[in-house]
């Protein structure tokens, strides 16, 4: 499908998307509705999820598939700039809460469906996907008011993007920080990333646009941010670190019951600003369930914590008084 949704800058925008349920013979009307929100796929339109479901090849299929099992309709946002024209704004808070709020709104709108407004809608994402459902959630209250949220489930959440390119800048992940500049600077022209960049970094920024995430990766390893640009500290200067003060979560009261799970070895996020993010988010006084895991990383996390959280979103689903260990 392809929808209205709102850019960083409060204008109208186009932003595609692939809802779906279990063809299973039951009845369509009466499914809740679950905001399956995807981690880093790419910037380029090859890695949006809508192209790479229709090719059989999303990673992220067994989760989206655990919560069609559970006859759950599903609708996916390849987010702004992903399936439509790009590069898509990684990193951006704004636009991709609002892609996933209004992909829900879209999904409810389609007769195949059989949803409504009153439908009970959930929203869960790990990664990028964890920044999508904590921004969804926290935006929810004013831009979506009208949709039945009954919880958020977000996993290996990057709360501090700044803290998030400290802590991987130089090392095997590096390429994800090149990728979140190039994000940002779409989604917030006064950024003016290419004033900062020596010519290595024009290069950079000019091939990372197409790619997707794996390919940056390899593409990428091993490199500073001192590599690509003119400044020793570019987080550091006053028009960055105003974006990355935008794009810092925990902000906003959510108003639902969430559950937050992180890996005690996240190479990716810094562990502390999760905690602080499940305490701010507590000191909303909201249902928080929070749950660390000890054996895990970044990456393993994403499939080895889904049937925990499909199994706290159906307790919301079924009406069950939400847990904290606040």
């Amino acid at each position: 499908m392809l929808y209205r949704s709102t850019d960083t800058q409060g204008r109208p925008n186009a932003v595609s998307g692939t809802v779906g349920v279990l063809d299973d013979g039951r009845p369509l009307a009466g499914r809740p509705l679950v905001a399956y929100n995807v981690g880093s796929h790419g910037l380029g339109p090859d890695c949006a999820p809508s192209y790479l479901l229709r090719q059989g090849a999303d990673f992220e299929e067994p989760m989206m598939a655990g919560a069609l099992a559970r006859g759950w309709a599903v609708v996916i946002s390849d987010y702004e700039g992903s399936g439509t024209p790009g590069p898509h704004t990684y990193g951006s808070g704004l636009a991709t809460g609002r892609a996933v709020l209004d992909g829900a709104r879209a999904a409810q709108r389609l007769p195949e469906l059989g949803l409504t407004a009153k439908s009970p809608v959930a929203l869960w994402g790990y990664s990028e996907g964890g920044l999508a459902t904590a921004w969804a959630a926290e935006l929810a209250p004013k831009y979506a008011p009208e949709l039945n949220i009954v919880g958020a489930a977000a996993g290996g959440v990057p709360a501090s993007l700044g803290n998030v390119a400290r802590k991987i800048d130089g090392g095997p992940l590096s390429g994800f920080v090149l990728a979140a500049a190039v994000g940002l600077d779409r989604a917030y022209p006064e950024m003016r990333l290419h004033e900062l960049l020596n010519e290595s970094g024009q290069i950079a920024a000019e091939a990372v646009e197409s790619m997707c995430q794996y390919e940056w990766t390899m593409a990428f390893a091993n490199k500073h941010m001192a590599d690509f640009t003119t400044v020793a500290d570019p987080l550091n200067l006053p028009r960055i670190r105003a974006i990355l003060d935008e794009n810092t979560l925990g902000t906003r009261n959510p108003g639902v019951p969430l559950y937050v799970y992180e890996s005690a070895q996240d190479e990716f996020m810094p562990l502390e600003d999760v905690r602080a993010l499940v305490r701010t988010c507590c000191g909303y006084n909201l249902p928080v369930s929070y749950y660390e895991d000890s054996f895990s990383e970044h990456i393993s996390l994403a499939g080895q914590g889904a049937p925990a959280a499909i199994a706290w979103l159906g307790d919301r689903f079924a009406g069950t008084a939400a847990a904290s260990n606040c």
